[in-house]
């Protein structure tokens, strides 16, 4: 299974909402190229069940952008609230992509219809798009949003996710870096202090990451920033890649001291414990 992680891959114009070609940032398209196969079916799970036709609107746009791009795309079903088994045949189409929208209403759609399990076997292109990215981690980081969800004592913060990566993404970064929620600095004083003992990676619109499932490695391409131990700090910049630490990545010593050195250039001291943490685990 390939895995990409965005923020957003683009596909359409933000004035117009007319399809256009992906955004080939950091080489988004090429490498995905190189993992397509020609004449691909593709299965888009929506964010809100009940949107019926905004849900098929954008699976046509994505349909024109895909192969506006040289992406080979025959057809895109939509997996909503019409049709729930469809999830039942996912292993039919090549690539799933996993809509953006609201994280908590979006994780609750997943768990209705099992998606967890029945995409464990899936053997094709996952592309997670925004929300779609954010459910992916195996615990996921429900990133306070709308008004009064950060004040809310029975908003859940950290729920359970699709468990593809271990990876926290945020997404989004250049947009939403100054936000201001329910009277606070969305980051500083929100964010910064739910990452004490955790790390998020914070993708900026035209950044992902590519996960090879069977090579167990997820390379980070383009301008992204680390948040750990209400910290943070610049890991990758435009046009350059990172690999992220996995937990059963086995490094020789060597490695680990470079990797630390690179890394501790770019990031505060308490964010390259962290990257050193989890590449010592076994």
């Amino acid at each position: 299974m390939i895995i990409y992680l965005t923020s957003t891959p683009g596909g359409f114009d933000r004035k117009t909402g007319l399809p256009e070609k992906l955004d080939n940032s950091n080489n988004f398209v090429d490498r995905l190229k190189e993992d397509w196969k020609d004449h691909s079916k593709c299965l888009l799970i929506s964010s809100d069940p009940k949107a019926a036709e905004m849900n098929s609107a954008i699976a046509q746009t994505y349909l024109d952008a895909f192969n506006q791009s040289g992406l080979s795309m025959d057809m895109i079903d939509v997996l909503d609230e019409r049709d729930e088994k469809t999830v039942e045949i996912i292993g039919c189409y090549d690539v799933v992509i996993l809509a953006g929208g609201h994280v908590p209403t979006e994780n609750a759609w997943f768990r209705k219809i099992n998606l967890k399990e029945r995409i464990r076997s899936f053997r094709g292109i996952i592309i997670g798009i925004s929300a779609g990215t954010m459910n992916c981690a195996d615990v996921v980081y429900a990133q306070p949003e709308l008004t009064g969800e950060s004040k809310d004592a029975n908003y859940e913060r950290f729920i359970e996710g699709l468990g593809l990566t271990e990876t926290n993404v945020i997404p989004h970064y250049n947009q939403t870096i100054d936000s201001v929620l329910d009277g606070k600095k969305l980051f500083e004083e929100i964010t910064y202090p739910d990452s004490m003992n955790r790390a998020f990676y914070c993708l900026t619109d035209g950044a992902y990451i590519r996960k090879d499932t069977g090579a167990n490695k997820e390379m980070l391409y383009g301008e992204s920033y680390l948040i750990a131990d209400g910290e943070i700090g610049l890991i990758c910049k435009n046009g350059g890649e990172f690999e992220i630490p996995v937990r059963a990545d086995v490094r020789k010593p060597a490695f680990l001291v470079a990797t630390a050195l690179t890394v501790g250039s770019l990031i505060g001291a308490a964010i390259t414990r962290y990257v050193l943490k989890k590449l010592d685990e076994k």
